[in-house]
């Protein structure tokens, strides 16, 4: 979870987002080499395996993080739909919100009418998603049994709707290769409203998980 809260030899590339958008990235040349040889959701879900969790208060550029090789929730969102955008798919990111516990930005993809997901988290069941779910919310009520404070509690409350980084393009140019944080993305996704996935009846009577799931959820984690 957080800490808190189609290539061209031009040095930007352009394609259609999801709504029509003219997006466009700011990667070299070379670093979309880089991106493209993920070439798939779960090649660049592996790419965030291999790098440590990162423990700082910090909202890195994706650039920043391939330079780095380190990434928290956040970053490894934005990372990855940075990533995905670059294999043709529009740079989208979902936010689960919880209760007594931080909130858990995914980026999220489609294929064949289905979504799916990629994610960072310093829990072990909090990451990928192969696209087999039908809506969002199947898609967010997925993560339900992994998403535990360290006292067991199930605390995931709630979904955000998609949002599309490209909008960010004009407003914010360069952020994905900016050497400053991206906080506005965080402050953009707290002002959304959220769909709750639960009746506040069936929260008030969740129990917590045992110490076997628990324990599966930590493998892995690291302190600070």
């Amino acid at each position: 979870m957080c800490p808190s809260r189609s290539t061209s030899s031009t040095s930007i590339i352009s394609s259609r987002s999801r709504w029509g958008e003219l997006t466009a990235s700011t990667f070299s040349p070379r670093e979309r080499r880089v991106l493209a040889a993920l070439r798939t959701p779960a090649g660049v879900q592996h790419a965030l395996d291999a790098m440590p969790y990162h423990l700082a208060s910090t909202a890195w550029s994706p650039r920043r993080v391939w330079q780095e090789r380190t990434a928290h929730c956040l970053e490894g969102a934005i990372f990855a739909a940075a990533a995905l955008r670059v294999l043709g798919y529009p740079p989208l990111l979902l936010d689960l919100e919880a209760v007594q516990d931080t909130d858990h930005v995914l980026a999220i993809y489609r294929e064949r009418g289905h979504w799916g997901a990629i994610g960072k988290s310093n829990f072990s069941g909090l990451r990928f998603r192969a696209p087999v779910y039908r809506t969002l919310r199947e898609l967010a009520l997925s993560y339900f049994e992994d998403y535990v404070n360290l006292r067991g509690e199930r605390t995931l409350r709630a979904y955000s709707r998609p949002v599309n980084l490209a909008r960010f393009d004009r407003t914010r140019p360069g952020w994905e290769t900016s050497d400053g944080d991206l906080w506005f993305v965080a402050a953009h996704l707290a002002e959304l409203p959220h769909t709750r996935l639960l009746p506040r009846g069936l929260e008030r009577r969740l129990g917590r998980v045992d110490q076997r799931s628990l324990a599966a959820g930590l493998v892995g984690f690291r302190q600070q």
